[in-house]
């Protein structure tokens, strides 16, 4: 089966986002991994790179937790976190939230660099628009 992820790479030094499409062996290789595994760059484009995976959604947003083991959806009581953010002090809601491992279903994958390769990464990617 072929699975297609939208891995989106931040670079914590210059502020800036990078969206890059993943289809095909890259993309398949990446399914397991979990939130605060470190990977290789070379699935995203960014040889001699080290990424930090933090997070992603599937294709009905729903985000995923660190803290909820697996790649299935569940039904979980949040207050103030991920998933849900309460607009009165106490306030707790039951809300449909991802596991924390990749998926065939993830379709967005968050990344953090970890750790510099070679070659700036302004000539490997280009950056997706800042919101000013």
């Amino acid at each position: 089966m072929m699975v297609e992820f939208k891995a989106v790479i931040n670079d914590v030094k210059s502020g800036k986002s990078y969206q890059v499409p993943v289809s095909g062996h890259h993309a398949n290789s990446l399914i397991g991994k979990k939130i605060g595994d470190v990977v290789d760059g070379i699935f995203v484009g960014l040889p001699s790179y080290k990424l930090t995976i933090r997070g992603g959604s599937d294709k009905d947003g729903l985000p995923m937790r660190s803290d909820l083991p697996g790649s299935r959806r569940k039904k979980i009581l949040l207050t103030d976190s991920v998933g849900f953010h309460s607009t009165e002090p106490g306030l707790r809601r039951r809300k449909n939230i991802r596991g924390n491992t990749v998926g065939p279903e993830t379709v967005q994958i968050n990344m953090v660099i970890s750790q510099e390769g070679s070659k700036p990464i302004e000539e490997l990617l280009t950056p997706t628009e800042e919101k000013k």
